[in-house]
């Protein structure tokens, strides 16, 4: 009865001894911001990372989850998305059935940031975070479009008299959290002020500008984009893609960030 009542009172002392959630035990760690590349193991505490280390004894640990032979990372994001998903079947990736659902891909890619990068603008983009990013459990941010519809297609991508700056600047002040750039895609004029228009949103609203040159014939200048318009910090995306009519081509998913020294 003595061993039977010490064991007892023993057994909430060696509950409270298990100091993490989760262990999870023998990955291989990559995380380049501080610079941990190799074989360890990761504690979880009330939803964070609570220790990395060699070796952390199991018994500490509630759950151990063997991580041998899996990379063990901090969530990725996603930089170019389009996830405005919706039942409009003329509307391509604007509220249409071009964007996915975002929960359906990101977590089992290890992914738990997404950048939707322009599939809504000033005037879609509300519905858009009613719709989407407030309904997802992964995390959405947005470059609002500097065509006010968005990504909607057709002649709401090329309407210039639609893209306003100081209204798409205003959406993106109102939204801090969620809206961190503005784009420009698919415009298939052979003239600059699209561009410039996208630049000076981003530069009354302070956040980067990405551009997605459309199918302007002939071709606009890369240098003269780089050297003349964009700024530092600024994207240039799908450098690879060009789609005049009269031929094929494979558009290759990329994306090139301006670096000056």
């Amino acid at each position: 009865v003595l061993i039977l009542t010490i064991f007892l009172l023993m057994k909430p002392v060696m509950a409270d001894a298990q100091t993490y959630d989760i262990l999870l035990k023998g990955g291989h760690v990559i995380d380049p911001k501080n610079r941990t590349d190799g074989i360890m193991d990761v504690a979880v505490k009330d939803g964070k990372i609570a220790r990395i280390a060699k070796s952390i004894d199991v018994s500490e640990a509630r759950r151990v989850i063997n991580t041998s032979g899996m990379y063990v990372t901090p969530g990725i994001i996603d930089l170019h998305v389009h996830v405005y998903y919706g039942t409009k079947m003329d509307q391509g990736l604007m509220n249409g059935p071009s964007s996915v659902q975002p929960d359906a891909f990101s977590f089992r890619a290890g992914v738990t940031t997404f950048v939707d990068v322009g599939s809504s603008g000033w005037r879609s983009f509300p519905d858009f975070k009613r719709q989407t990013i407030d309904n997802s459990q992964t995390r959405v941010l947005a470059f609002l479009n500097i065509a006010a519809e968005g990504m909607r297609g057709g002649p709401f991508e090329q309407t210039t008299l639609d893209m306003n700056p100081r209204r798409t600047a205003r959406c993106a002040k109102e939204n801090p959290s969620v809206i961190v750039g503005i784009k420009l895609a698919h415009y298939n004029g052979h003239e600059w002020g699209p561009t410039d228009s996208a630049v000076m949103a981003g530069k009354l609203a302070n956040l980067p500008v990405m551009i997605d040159f459309g199918s302007a014939t002939p071709p606009l200048s890369l240098e003269e984009l780089f050297m003349k318009h964009l700024r530092p910090g600024d994207i240039f995306t799908h450098p690879y893609a060009y789609f005049p009519e009269d031929r094929k081509s494979t558009r290759l998913n990329s994306s090139h960030r301006l670096r000056y020294r």
